[in-house]
């Protein structure tokens, strides 16, 4: 049976999005609709002629507004790369999610991402002392490669680690696709998971070096390495406008905008 990957990309910009609040779009065109960039997420789908397999990366602050543009309504899974607030302050809106599909949804997170999520949104993993609302999610705990199972067929996912300035924070392999949107340092450890890319989605938060993301040049430095058949970067400020990115990035190589989709062989 042939499958298809499609992935969409829900989100693109900084974790203050674009543009900020009161209207600030820095050297982004404000007339140019792909310079709107909400909270970065991505949404990962096993299509066949059986049914479809869908995997949410990241739980944004924006994401019923991004699921109700993507048309989604159901899931079988979500994953997170790590507990910062513009990939995880978005929990609640999976509620409706679970109402939509009548029963739990598994969630998957490392250790470290696990303990600040149940700390802060403890009620959705486990009903709390007099409380009328049932938990809406089954934690999973990411140690190493997994499968999330729907009438797509199971979609595989390989965590590796990188660094994200004092925090660490997970990238994912599917297939010939890498997501990588939080990355100021790759460990020689997690350089080999990038190898054979047919797309690679990447951090490329500014032109200037920051410390706790990776800025253009080093991002670019970064494709040059590991040589994907194509790579798109995401998680992109107010400095990054988007034709003009398109002018200057090497062939292969193009800006992120809401709602862009690709296929991949599943």
């Amino acid at each position: 049976m042939s499958a298809l990957l499609r992935c969409t990309i829900l989100g693109c910009g900084s974790s203050g999005g674009v543009p900020r609040l009161g209207g600030h779009w820095g050297d982004c065109d404000p007339t140019n609709p792909k310079n709107r960039r909400r909270r970065c997420s991505l949404l990962i789908e096993r299509i066949t002629d059986a049914g479809t397999t869908r995997v949410l990366i990241d739980t944004t602050p924006d994401l019923h507004p991004q699921l109700l543009d993507a048309g989604i309504g159901e899931l079988d899974a979500v994953a997170w790369t790590h507990a910062h607030a513009d990939h995880v302050h978005g929990i609640d809106d999976l509620r409706q999610i679970v109402f939509n599909m009548q029963k739990r949804l598994p969630v998957w997170a490392d250790p470290v991402t696990q303990d600040s999520l149940v700390t802060r949104f403890g009620y959705a993993f486990a009903q709390p002392a007099g409380s009328l609302y049932p938990p809406i999610l089954d934690l999973n705990t990411i140690d190493g490669p997994f499968e999330v199972e729907g009438a797509g067929g199971a979609i595989r996912l390989i965590p590796f680690r990188v660094s994200h300035g004092p925090t660490e924070a997970l990238g994912f392999r599917v297939a010939g696709l890498a997501y990588l949107p939080d990355v100021v340092e790759i460990p020689p450890e997690s350089w080999p998971v990038l190898e054979g890319l047919d797309m690679w989605v990447v951090d490329a938060l500014r032109r200037k070096p920051h410390p706790t993301h990776a800025h253009l040049a080093l991002t670019l430095s970064w494709i040059d390495r590991v040589k994907p058949a194509r790579a798109i970067i995401t998680n992109m400020h107010l400095d990054l406008d988007y034709a003009t990115l398109t002018e200057e990035l090497p062939e292969g190589v193009i800006p992120a905008f809401d709602g862009l989709s690709f296929d991949l062989d599943g």
